[in-house]
């Protein structure tokens, strides 16, 4: 079914990020240097707070963050060691840097949970119009993913095998390229997290065809993962970050998502989360995708999803080799 290979799925990691190497201060002297790869989404929205509300600073890590627009040059970033922790889907190529002994993942973060909305299948205007009206009527249409081996994929081919059809994947490379295709009808189908989603739909320029919660129920979305070597050589920093972003995702779900806190709380969190996320749009314009994109963050990790995850990029031939849990995940911190 799938068109992609391993080597289409590889190839991207040959380009690396730009960013400084760190060299930091032992760690418990000072304020230890530390760069977090992210997206500008609100699913990150745990390390934001955790960097606006000093958790990091108590914690004594001195953080920047460098902003990516795709999963696998983020791990390469962290493999590198010009970012010491990220945020991000597991990917094709952070099984394959993991069975090469470079990353590990060490905690769980965003994540599909019963009752609260999560991430949206969409499908074009232009393909809407001509009859997909729902994931089944995606049979011999094209996808959306950024490359081979990325959630996108891995979401859209789960939908296509309980669906019984098939689809094209196409690569293309960065999500503000997918909503530029998806709105010119360049592509049919594709699947992202809520605030992204709703807004387009709201717009008119693609619809809301199914929900991957009906695919995936307890989809592990996105993790929290660091090289090997920070992982095995530097617990204690391991430790500091995830304590921090634990922080971080506690008052964001209080916030938004349990909305246990209190309008007070929920408007604050809001202002935060604009600092990093739809900056281009004034902020009455970005609260509601922010206030309707919100998903359960969790440091847990959902074992069982990582590994469907693992065994799918082994059947479809993405990666070669051990797609064990032991490889990927470090579970001392589990």
């Amino acid at each position: 079914m799938t068109i992609i290979t391993r080597r289409t799925a590889l190839a991207g990691l040959s380009a690396t990020a730009t960013l400084p190497i760190i060299g930091a201060p032992a760690f418990g002297q000072t304020k230890t240097k530390t760069t977090v790869g992210a997206l500008r989404f609100t699913s990150h929205a745990a390390s934001f707070v955790a960097k606006e509300r000093g958790y990091f600073d108590e914690a004594g890590l001195d953080v920047d963050f460098a902003f990516f627009q795709a999963a696998q040059p983020m791990a390469v970033a962290v493999a590198s060691g010009d970012a010491d922790f990220a945020v991000t889907a597991i990917s094709g190529g952070l099984v394959s840097l993991a069975q090469k002994g470079a990353t590990k993942v060490i905690a769980g973060a965003l994540r599909e949970e019963p009752g609260i909305d999560g991430q949206k299948i969409l499908a074009s205007d232009a393909a809407f119009q001509a009859g997909v009206k729902a994931p089944k009527d995606l049979s011999g249409k094209s996808w959306a993913i950024t490359q081979a081996g990325s959630s996108f994929h891995y979401m859209g081919s789960k939908i296509a095998m309980a669906e019984g059809i098939e689809m094209e994947f196409r690569p293309l490379q960065k999500v503000g390229a997918i909503i530029g295709a998806m709105k010119s009808g360049q592509v049919d189908g594709w699947s992202i997290v809520p605030h992204i989603a709703k807004p387009l739909a709201g717009g008119g320029a693609v619809h809301i065809i199914g929900n991957v919660s009906d695919y995936l129920p307890d989809y592990q979305v996105t993790t929290v993962f660091t090289s090997k070597e920070t992982a095995e050589q530097d617990e204690a920093k391991s430790r500091a970050f995830l304590s921090a972003f634990a922080k971080g995702a506690a008052d964001f779900n209080a916030a938004l998502v349990d909305k246990t806190a209190g309008d007070d709380a929920a408007e604050d969190m809001v202002k935060l989360v604009h600092k990093y996320v739809y900056t281009d749009r004034p902020y009455e314009k970005a609260k509601p995708s922010i206030v309707n994109g919100a998903m359960r963050i969790s440091t847990d990790l959902n074992k069982a999803s990582v590994k469907d995850q693992l065994n799918w990029f082994s059947s479809e031939g993405l990666v070669d080799g051990d797609t064990s849990m032991g490889v990927v995940v470090d579970e001392r911190y589990l």
